[in-house]
């Protein structure tokens, strides 16, 4: 049985706020600590009406201190956006509070527009500088040395698993160079998935951290009691993507019941493409999916993702997703 686990990222919906956004996040990590999820992520984005988690170690405290055995951690976290020694402090606070539990995945994307970026990056060029600044953050976890002139404090020493994030084969490529754990994006870029899989097991060096290839791949699951029921709460999640496409993000949209009217033909094509990764349905239907799913891509964990308006619909949509999932 691979393990299964939860990407959040608390939504903001319409009619409701980012206090009650992390009431939900909080609730819902219990419900997955409850239903044996193995992980509990959540993402670094900017600039986002509709996302909470723009202070992702902040919230990742939160959650970690609100539950006692699923792991915590960032899905990631936006390494050109941040100083390598910032995050080691931070992620090696939150690994000495709640130690075993907190994992750190890195991105090297803005998670943001373009604007945004600019204001949150300490130079034009950080994403290119990403495998240093990898490589220097990796240093900052290792047990301090005599005269070491820089030290994480805390962070020298404690064990904090860090994976590496991509859509593309980029990281693929240097998660397999430095023998790491490998996430990828699938649940909204899932162009390269294969290819990138491919690369990663293929080239992966061991290292001191990892002796062999581990790869998450994320899957949206929208689950309901009936497949109809479970397509209108999908469509929540397609107005999000059109919304974000048209330049206009905002509050996360109540479902409606004919997506065809909300959207382009054009706009069709380009969603349904990038949530290609997605089950859709009742419980028989969900389990068939997540089967077909990890047949195919063969998968070492798989990381759930569901943007549902309604908090109960999207905790009954995780539960039933994990009736799914306990076959495989």
């Amino acid at each position: 049985m691979i393990p299964f686990s939860i990407l959040d990222l608390a939504p903001v919906t319409e009619g409701s706020d980012a206090a009650q956004a992390f009431r939900n996040t909080l609730d819902l990590a219990q419900l997955a600590e409850r239903l044996g999820y193995h992980r509990y992520w959540l993402a670094e984005h900017h600039n986002m009406p509709g996302i909470a988690s723009a202070a992702t170690a902040v919230l990742i405290g939160h959650v970690a201190g609100g539950t006692s055995t699923i792991r915590v951690g960032a899905g990631g976290i936006m390494l050109p956006n941040h100083a390598p020694l910032q995050v080691a402090e931070q992620f090696g606070t939150l690994a000495s509070l709640y130690p075993g539990r907190i994992d750190l995945g890195l991105g090297r994307a803005p998670g943001t527009d373009q604007p945004t970026a600019k204001a949150l990056r300490r130079y034009f060029d950080s994403a290119d500088a990403f495998p240093q600044d990898v490589m220097e953050l990796l240093g900052y976890f290792e047990p301090a040395t005599p005269g070491q002139p820089v030290r994480a404090v805390p962070g020298a020493g404690i064990d904090v698993p860090v994976w590496l994030l991509g859509s593309s084969l980029f990281s693929a490529k240097l998660s397999a160079a430095l023998g790491l754990p490998f996430a990828f994006a699938s649940h909204f870029a899932p162009d390269a998935m294969d290819e990138a899989l491919a690369l990663y097991r293929r080239d992966f060096r061991p290292s001191a951290r990892l002796q062999q290839p581990y790869a998450m791949l994320g899957l949206n699951v929208v689950a309901a009691d009936s497949d109809a029921e479970a397509r209108r709460l999908f469509t929540t999640q397609q107005q999000s993507f059109i919304n974000l496409r048209r330049g206009r993000p905002g509050l996360i949209p109540a479902p409606i019941d004919d997506i065809e009217t909300y959207w382009s033909p054009v706009e069709k094509i380009g969603v349904e493409r990038a949530l290609a990764c997605a089950v859709v349905g009742d419980e028989a239907t969900v389990r068939q999916g997540i089967d077909a799913f990890v047949e195919r891509h063969r998968p070492d964990e798989v990381l759930i993702t569901a943007n549902v308006f309604d908090h109960a619909a999207r905790r009954r949509s995780f539960e039933i997703a994990a009736a799914g999932a306990a076959n495989n």
